[in-house]
This record gives C-alpha cells, structure tokens and sequence, in this order.
C-alpha cells in the first residue's frame, strides 16, 4: 500500500459550518475533477467533509464541537483515510479522535472511533482549580519517583474532556516534570476529574526503550553528511535534514511544552569525514551510531511503506547523544522531535545508541503521528510493543552483519551486571521475569513495558510461527497460550499487516482486542479476508490469548 500524501492541521467545524465547507468542496473536488491518477489528499478531503456533514448525528458529532484532521492516507486503488482529532467547546477530548474510511469515489464505507460515548457536558467550568490540579500532579510525580529529591519541579495543568475512561467527564490533564537527583529527567501526566478531584488516570510521560563512520554496534557504516567550510557536519541533507548533536552529559527538561532546562544539540562536526573510531573514548563513535539508526530507520519507513519522515512530511529529526550522567535510557520527545540517548552506567548498559533502541525511538514518534495510542494501560502496552516490532524490522532490514537482525530488543547494548542477555524477548517476552506472553484481564495493570508483551509475543508467532527453531544463527522457542501449533508468514507480511492497522484502524484507545480487530482488517485489506494471512493473524491472536 502508497501512502501519497499526508496533511495534517486541516481545521474543520461540524454542523452548519462543516455543511457549507462539505458543499464547496465536493463541487469544486468533485470525483469528475480527479486527476487520471486517482484521487488525491485534497479529494480525501473534500470527500470526508461532505461525510462529516451528512453523518455528523451516527459519528456523535454535535455544533458544540469541532474535528481536525491529524492524517490523511490515500491508498494505491483510491481509497482514502482520513484521521480526525475533535474539540468539545474548544477543549481537546481524549477518546475523540476517529478515522474515516472512503471508498475511490469519496463515498462513506466505515468508520473506526476511539468511543463510541456521546460527548456532551453539563458545563466546562472546572470545580476543582488549575493550581489544585498542578499540586496533585506534582505529588503523584514525586509518588512515582519515592526517596528522591526532584529538583525545579513544574507542573502545566489543561482542562480536556476525557472520554477515554467510561462516561465522558470534564478533567485536568496536568503534565509534571522535574529532574532526579542525576539531573536526568522524570515526568508523569495525570489526569484528574475536574469536578471531584480523583485521580482518573497517570502515565509517564518518557518514552523509553532504550561520509562513513566507525560506530560502536554496527563496524563501519556509510554516512551522508553535509559540507560546512572546511569541515562536514553530521547532518544528512538527503533525509530531511536528520542530524546528531552532543549533548555534553548535560540534562534538559523541555518536555509536553514544560522547558526549563535544554542540553546542548549541536551538531557534531569533523575535518575529514571520517568519524568515529569504534570506541566509546571517541564521542563521535556514539554519535555515529544514532546517525546511522537514524539513517536506516527512514531508509525501512521509506522503502518499505512509502512513509517520508516520522511524521510523513519529509522533515527529519535530531538526535542528542552523551545526554545526562551515565543515564541508563534512550527516549523519544514529541516537543523537540528528536531522539535523546544516554550513555549507560556501564555496568548494566553501555550506550544505548543500538539499531533497534534507534528504530524503536523513532517509530514512537510514529505512533503519535498516527494512532496516538495512550501511553497507559493496554493501549501503552500496544504503543510500546508497536516500537519493538518495527525497532525488529528496522534491524533486519539493515541487513548488517555486524549487528544482525533477531527478535532480541536492546541485545548490543546490555552488560553483565543486567543479568540478562538482552532487555525483551519477542519469542516469549516471560524470559526478562516480568512481561506477559498471554492476554489477561490484569495485563492491562502492568507497566506497559511489561504488557507489550502479548503483542511482542504475537508478532514473533506471526513472522515466524510457534515451537523452536533457529532464525539468523538465534535459537529461539515460542509456545502458545492455547497449546495450538501456528505458522508464519514472514516479517514482511507482519510489517505491513502492522503498519496498515496502526496507519488507518488503530485510534488513541485501542486495547488487545481492538488490535486484533484492526490486523484483520489490514489483512483483509492486504490479501483478503479468506488468504492464509488473514487466518494467520486470527490464529496469532488466539493463541496469545486475544480472541
């Protein structure tokens, strides 16, 4: 499948307003105005504001609110997807966003929604202040983080109105960040009921993992650079600008619009573009390798699934390595739209600056370009595990001997004193002593770190199918929950069934069963609905327990 276009910010209003903009549109983007080569990002449009107009009463849409378009996907036979964020009286709704589903000619064919609750409230005046708010917020994240003295602690309260959680409800979304006592960075989004003050969910809010140059996992790797005077920057103009900076093992907090500190970014520089020498003495050695993740993962989006850039517009992102004293943890920023690694304590990590912490990084910034699945609860889990998937993918597709495809996560960058030879385990996620490989009702209770689990599990039996073998010179065993024996269809078949699910079914709620639901439907999209592909993701599931 094509991704042609994206658009995103595309503000509409419903109601009266969306009627008048629907008919304009569809007369001046009529299907019989359409270039030869199919609809484009513009028809979508026009199409999806005349379906906003004519079924705003079975979308739940009312004059009290408004959509925005966060995503627009064309596919290769015309048909069109467009994602859609909402507003109720101005205020952002957690839950609200929804994608719409066109055929080639514009016309309605479905919907995927992240609630199917009314939204509709009594007032929008909080009971509960911003400063009460901001305090509970505060309190949780020092909860979270107990026996340490957070520094420059600061909280940013948003009055949104959740529907994410039961009955939609006025609430304060207060994002709170501080720095431990390293000056590494700790922040937690609350949520709290607005008009009682209970807390009606919390997350944290650091997504974490974890020329040509000598790096320190993949050997020596070829890099495109940028010319500056006499010297190169580590800055590749031909992948929207991508670059990586030294962070001087400085700390920042800039996080979900909360800056008070920023590390240095600037760019590494070099006389002979040459860089690196493969060891962690040489600070462009590190560097090198987040370039060179970075290079490889817009390769994978691009070659594979005609995505340009994490966000589908072309534009590249930045990397900071060195970041804080000895931090064990790498983590994707929406703020800055860049990837920020720490160099390990060295003795349980070194540099976690790998090809598939790079991947994984990165595909969060994918996941909230699209789907925007919570960081908490199953959706967290999903979100997560979304990112070792194509973090695996990524790595596979390097195609480098020095650092190896495997269905391993962070395997480079673990040392002895981890205890383990790798941060999670895809075959049977239960070998890192806390992750789940089944569906439960308590999975969603669990760390989503750990609760990506089941989907990990999942698509490890999708690629490659149940029982024990040997992948790439790895010795893998994967049972299943159900005693059912399942067969693969290849990482390729996995990406793009993956891919397609999170791009244009998946929505901010989406929960194990809504997973399976949506890999369905990409498979049926993909190779039908009676292919061996769309068994095998109903038998992976099942046998994960989901279904």
């Amino acid at each position: 499948m094509s991704r042609i276009r994206h658009v995103r910010g595309s503000r509409l209003a419903t109601a009266g307003i969306v009627a008048a903009t629907a008919a304009l549109l569809s007369t001046v983007l009529s299907p019989t105005s359409q270039a030869d080569d199919g609809p484009t990002s513009a028809d979508a449009l026009g199409h999806a504001a005349a379906v906003l107009a004519g079924r705003a009463d079975a979308l739940g849409l009312t004059a009290a609110q408004d959509t925005e378009v966060r995503d627009v996907i064309v596919d290769d036979d015309g048909s069109q997807h467009v994602r859609y964020d909402r507003t109720y009286r101005e205020l952002p709704v957690l839950g609200g966003d929804f994608v719409l589903h066109l055929a080639p000619d514009g016309t309605f064919r479905g919907a995927d929604r992240a609630t199917e609750a009314q939204v509709s409230l009594p007032t929008v005046t909080p009971k509960l202040s911003a400063p009460k708010a901001a305090d509970l917020a505060a309190n949780a994240l020092r909860a979270a983080n107990p026996g340490e003295l957070l520094k420059k602690l600061s909280a940013k309260p948003e009055l949104v109105v959740d529907a994410l959680h039961g009955t939609p409800k006025l609430a304060w979304r207060t994002n709170a960040a501080a720095m431990d006592p390293l000056g590494n960075p700790v922040a937690r989004t609350v949520l709290t009921d607005a008009g009682t003050g209970a807390r009606i969910d919390a997350w944290d809010t650091i997504e974490t993992a974890a020329g040509d140059g000598e790096s320190l996992y993949g050997g020596k790797v070829p890099l495109e650079t940028t010319s500056s005077g006499s010297s190169y920057q580590l800055k590749d103009p031909t992948r929207g600008g991508t670059y990586t900076g030294d962070a001087q093992n400085q700390t920042d907090l800039c996080l979900l619009g909360i800056c008070l500190v920023r590390a240095p970014s600037t760019p590494f520089t070099d006389a002979d573009n040459h860089w690196g020498t493969g060891s962690a003495g040489d600070r462009a050695s590190a560097a090198v390798d987040a370039q060179y993740g970075t290079d490889v993962t817009w390769d994978y989006y691009k070659d594979v699934h005609g995505r340009s850039g994490i966000a589908g517009d072309g534009k590249g992102s930045y990397s900071r390595v060195h970041y804080g004293n000895k931090y064990n943890n790498a983590f994707w920023e929406d703020s800055c739209f860049c990837m920020t690694y720490g160099d390990g304590d060295g003795s349980t990590f070194g540099p976690l600056v790998s090809l598939d912490i790079a991947g994984h990084e990165m595909t969060h910034g994918v996941t909230a370009s699209t789907a925007a699945l919570t960081y908490s609860g199953e959706s967290g889990g999903l979100n997560e595990a979304t990112s070792d998937v194509f973090g695996t993918l990524v790595e596979w597709h390097a195609g480098n001997s020095a650092d190896a495809g495997d269905y391993l996560i962070g395997e480079k960058v673990v040392r002895d004193g981890f205890g383990r030879d790798a941060l999670r385990y895809m075959d049977k996620p239960s070998r890192d002593g806390s992750s789940a490989d089944c569906w439960s009702t308590a999975v969603g209770d669990l760390d989503v770190h750990y609760s990506s689990g089941v989907a990990n599990h999942f698509a490890y039996l999708l690629a490659e199918g149940s029982g024990a073998r040997t992948v790439g010179g790895v010795r893998y065993s994967s049972p299943t929950c159900d005693g059912s024996s399942v067969s693969g269809i290849g990482r390729d078949k996995l990406g793009d069934v993956w891919y397609r699910a999170l791009t244009v079914y998946m929505t901010s709620s989406t929960d194990y069963a809504g997973a399976r639901t949506a890999t369905l439907s990409a498979a049926g999209d993909l190779y039908g609905t009676d292919s061996a592909e769309y068994a095998a993701v109903g038998a992976a599931w099942s046998a994960v327990s989901v279904g």
